[in-house]
């Protein structure tokens, strides 16, 4: 296995949450077939469980003047990598979690509220789905592979 970086911080989406930023949390506890537990998008498109995204999108925003606290771009684990350089397909090894990335993410309007130019800056660059593939749980500072 090819270690390519490390996991800086993770978020779920609760049904109490607000829609972004996502609230930080202290594990995700991933389940294949199902998501991450407790998250209120867990269970409905398989393919699409986990969002994945790297600093370098946060860096993009911040280079025009807009400053994001982590978790505004709506992913639910931050890389200290950018993900956006593998292809669908590709497994991340997170602990006993395996990812596999299965597209780029949707464009969400609601990136407007904290900047108009942030839908069109960060296309193709939000961050990437993945589904899981093996079950685990998931803390901020674990290493990621291939």
């Amino acid at each position: 296995m090819i270690i390519v970086g490390k996991v800086l911080s993770i978020y779920s989406a609760t049904d109490e949450s607000q829609s972004l930023p996502r609230p930080a949390a202290r594990h995700l506890e991933c389940i294949e077939g199902h998501g991450i537990k407790n998250d209120k998008f867990a269970g409905k498109d398989l393919e699409k469980t986990v969002m994945v995204i790297g600093k370098r999108s946060y860096n993009m925003a911040k280079e025009i003047g807009v400053k994001l606290e982590p978790g505004s771009l709506g992913e639910n684990i931050l890389f200290d990598f950018d993900p956006h350089y593998y292809p669908d397909g590709t497994r991340f090894k997170i602990g006993d979690v395996i990812l596999e990335v299965t597209e780029d993410c949707s464009m969400c309007k609601h990136l407007t509220m904290f900047d108009t130019r942030l839908p069109k800056l960060l296309k193709h660059k939000r961050g990437r789905y993945c589904r899981i593939i093996q079950s685990g749980t998931i803390v901020t500072g674990q290493t990621v592979s291939l």
